[in-house]
């Protein structure tokens, strides 16, 4: 068994290599805020990111159960529209979206 000097000797190294990796990207975007790259991504990478989560959701969806296609594909339209009708609001139209599935699935 190791001793408590080793345990805690590893635990410090894992805490500042932890930290250190988390903290490493911030400390970078500080330069780059002013890039026309990090602005372009800061726009288009929230609604990329919900249509890759979509895309992936729907195809395990209509591949695990196929009865769920219409449902799915009706939620997905109603995310889409609330997010582009709603101001560009993320966390609106997936809960929306989310919302809208459960009740469109537990239908009669």
């Amino acid at each position: 068994m190791p001793e408590t000097g080793y345990i805690l000797a590893v635990c410090a190294i894992v805490f500042v290599i932890t930290l250190s990796l988390r903290a490493l990207p911030f400390a970078a975007l500080n330069k780059l805020r002013g890039s026309r790259l990090v602005q372009v991504l800061a726009l288009w990478m929230p609604a990329g990111i919900l249509g890759i989560l979509a895309a992936s959701t729907l195809q395990h969806t209509l591949q695990a159960e196929p009865a769920k296609a219409a449902p799915a594909l009706a939620a997905v339209a109603i995310t889409a529209a609330t997010h582009l009708l709603g101001g560009r609001r993320t966390l609106l139209s997936v809960g929306v979206g989310t919302t809208a599935y459960v009740v469109l699935v537990n239908l009669p």
